[in-house]
This record gives structure tokens, sequence and C-alpha cells, in this order.
């Protein structure tokens, strides 16, 4: 018995941001904010896409795809670390950890398949743009979107089953602010060797390669756009893959830091590292809508027009 309690246990604990439990109740205060932003933001994209027949489009049934995985992402982490800092809560069951866990790590490997996939749309709409729409149909969109998401949840999953088949006999204190994969390994006892490899392996080649595509992708378009003897038509195309250029460096520039450095960032002040991986979860999707809305024309007058419907009836 007592060894099914070791290999199960049943709560861990999360402290938070270590070192700055004294200030947990303001930081959670722009936390909640962000938070709302992402909410209000990946909802209105949804929302716009889906009643203007005119952005039925496949970049941004794409946009879609990208706001719904963000909110799983927020919704999986933010509200648990706001009961942490607000309302110490910091008891999490080991089912309910585990399945976090899976949320946050499948969910961002689905959405690096889904920023490769928003590459190769810009790559189609610029390199072969009379190929549009007959390269992109409903059901090579739908194609695309189970390939993302099965490889994201396929590649993590077994991530979580080796979680779950090791044994916990020490502290059951998680130095974080949700179930980050090696922060729950680093409590087990015994060899984790094979949760190491596999976890650096999967993130390191779902990561990679789809950042190698995404890079060939822009390569190619940059020729292309190049190769336009029309200043605007350059501008214009710049200007279609400047927000997603954005969007990539806001995923992957913080995700890979936060990867990176639980395993070898030792010099790094634990409290710094816990709080850029706490804001890898929450940035990307506060700021995600926010930038293609001021990029994308069409999202940004379909968010707008019914304030302005409605100025223009009080007006009258």
């Amino acid at each position: 018995m007592p060894r099914h309690n070791h290999s199960n246990p049943t709560a861990f604990i999360l402290v938070g941001i270590p070192g700055l439990e004294a200030a947990h109740f303001w930081i959670a205060f722009p936390f909640c904010s962000m938070y709302i932003v992402a909410l209000l933001g990946n909802f209105t994209v949804l929302s716009v896409v889906k009643r203007e027949p005119s952005l039925h489009l496949p970049m941004y049934y794409f946009l879609c795809m990208l706001a719904m995985i963000d909110l799983v992402l927020c919704t999986s982490t933010v509200p648990k670390i706001l009961g942490i800092f607000w309302f110490h809560s910091h008891a999490i069951g080991f089912k309910a950890c585990v399945i976090q866990m899976f949320f946050i790590h499948g969910f961002s490997a689905v959405e690096s398949g889904v920023l490769l996939a928003m590459a190769f749309d810009r790559y189609v709409a610029i390199c072969t743009p009379l190929h549009y729409t007959t390269i992109l149909t409903s059901s090579v969109i739908a194609k695309i979107w189970w390939v993302a998401f099965l490889r994201g949840i396929g590649f993590m999953t077994p991530l979580t089953c080796l979680v779950s088949s090791l044994s916990y006999c020490g502290s059951n204190v998680i130095a974080h602010s949700y179930c980050e994969h090696m922060a729950v390994v680093k409590l087990a006892c015994g060899d984790t060797t094979p949760n190491n490899i596999y976890g650096i392996t999967a993130a390191t080649f779902v990561v990679g390669s789809d950042s190698i595509f995404i890079a060939v992708s822009y390569a190619l378009i940059l020729r292309a756009v190049m190769g336009l003897s029309s200043k605007e038509a350059r501008l214009k195309s710049f200007g279609t893959c400047g927000s997603h250029i954005c969007v990539i460096l806001v995923f992957y520039t913080p995700g890979l830091f936060s990867f990176y450095t639980q395993r070898w960032g030792h010099n790094i002040p634990t409290h710094v590292h816990i709080l850029l991986a706490d804001l890898y979860l929450l940035v990307p999707p506060m700021l995600n809508p926010i930038i293609y809305g001021m990029k994308t024309k069409q999202i940004r007058e379909q968010a707008l027009k019914p304030f302005f419907h409605k100025t223009l009836q009080d007006g009258s």
C-alpha cells in the first residue's frame, strides 16, 4: 500500500513563483488583466470570422484555429495561477496535474503546427496567388488541422504517460506555478532518464522541424516579393506577412527560453524563469488577436463595426 501512495501521490503543492511569494497578490492583477484581454480578443476573432462571410477564407480559418488553441492554453493555467496568488489554493490533485500538463504541452505542439500551416498559407497566397483557392480548399484545411492536432497530441501523450508511471516518494512541492513537465519529473524517485530523453527529443523535433519549414517558407516568400516590380505590391506582401512573423516570434522565443532554462539554466534566478514561463502561456494568447486585429484591416473593421454603427444611430 505505501508503494501505491508513492507511485500515485494524492496531490502536489504548486508554490507559484518561488522567491516572490510576498508579491503574489499584486502580480495577480496584471495576470488577470492579460487573461481577460486574451479571452475578449480571441472570442472576438472567432465571432467576427464566424458572422462575416467575406472572412471565410483559409487565412482566417487558420487564425480561428490559433484563437481556439490560445483559449485552451491560457484557460488551462491562468485560473489556477490566480487561485494560488489570490486565495492560496496551492494544492492540485495528481490526475488534475497530469491533465494540465497534457493540455499545456500538447496544445503548445498543436499551435506550433498551426503556425507552420499559416506560413504555408502565406507562401501559397504570395508565390502562387492564382491557385490559392484551388490549393487550400476546405477539405485541405480540415486535413491540415487534423494533422497538426493529432501530431501535437500524439507526441505529448507518451510524455504524460511516462510521468504517470513514475514513483514519487519524496517532496510533493512543485517549484512552479503550473504542472510543467520537468518541474514534476524532478520530484520523482528512481531513473527519470526516459522522461528527460523523450521530453527533449519530442520538443526539439516538433519545434525544430516546424521552425525549419517556416524559415524555408519565408525565404521563398522573400525571394518572390523581391522579384515584384511594383513597390506598392512589395509593401502589401510584406504587410500581410508581418503580423504572422510577429506571432511566430512571440510564441517561439519565450517558449524555447523557458523549455531549455528548465533543464540547463541553473545560473538564471528561479523567480525569473518561472515568471517568464507563466508569461509564455499568457502573453501570446493576449497579443495574437491584437496583432492580427491591428494588421488585418478586415478583422479590425468588422470588430469595430457595431460600435461605429451604434455611434451613427445615436448621432442621427
